[in-house]
């Protein structure tokens, strides 16, 4: 049976050359780090679930926050305590009271096989009133080379994962996708990119500074009718 992860099952990351290369995407992660500081508003203690190479943690730290981390890969694991973030290999390796204020995790539940006991799991170690922040890729038609190159399972669509978020006890606040533009270019790469499911450097620049810009104006348009990614916000129940 499919467990959430632990530390017996904990292992390298399948391609962490592709986390360089998205350090590359300097809009794209800004969009990001400025949804997630929106997003915690005034929490005090956050959990970034999945941390690769702490790019968010990090972000999140420097601005003030409380931020704990997940990340099962070692030497990402590595960098991330040496830039001050409190982490650990899996989820149990912190204190089994300890409660946190908000917990997200960005392009990490495709990963995992049970992701419903992962959305459990959150919410157990949520306080009341506590909130989640899922980011992941969107729509099976999209699974290309790059997707079995770093491990993903699959890909969701905006109402099963609403259904698995409140199935886990949650109650949703906001969903919808992001990158509309990225469906097309996702579909793009599928057919006609790398076998090997690498990226190129030239083309993630141009994509980042071109087309997502653009991408994010449609996103108020048909954010919620399809895009490259979903995010889902949630809160568990006082």
């Amino acid at each position: 049976m499919s467990t959430v992860p632990s530390k017996d099952d904990a292992r390298a990351f399948e391609a962490p050359d592709l986390i360089e290369v998205m350090e590359e995407a300097v809009r794209y992660n800004r969009f990001l780090v400025g949804e997630l500081s929106a997003w915690a508003r005034d929490a005090e203690s956050l959990l970034d679930f999945g941390a690769g190479n702490g790019r968010f943690c990090v972000a999140l730290q420097e601005r003030g926050y409380q931020v704990h981390a997940v990340e099962p890969d070692a030497a990402l694991r590595a960098r991330i305590a040496d830039r001050g973030v409190s982490t650990e290999e899996v989820l149990e390796g912190f204190d089994p009271d300890l409660r946190f204020d908000g917990i997200y995790t960005v392009n990490v539940l495709e990963h995992v096989e049970d992701d419903v006991g992962l959305l459990r799991a959150f919410f157990e170690r949520l306080r009341p009133g506590g909130r989640l922040l899922v980011y992941v890729p969107a729509f099976e038609v999209l699974f290309s080379a790059n997707d079995r190159r770093v491990g993903h399972l699959r890909r969701y669509r905006l109402s099963a994962l609403c259904d698995l978020v409140r199935g886990a006890g949650f109650e949703i606040e906001t969903a919808s996708y992001v990158d509309c533009l990225g469906f097309f270019a996702g579909l793009a790469y599928r057919f006609f990119g790398n076998r090997d499911g690498g990226l190129d450097v030239g083309a993630v620049r141009l994509y980042d500074g071109v087309v997502f810009p653009l991408s994010r104006l449609f996103d108020r348009v048909l954010g919620h009718v399809f895009g490259k990614n979903l995010m889902i916000t949630a809160v568990r129940p006082d």
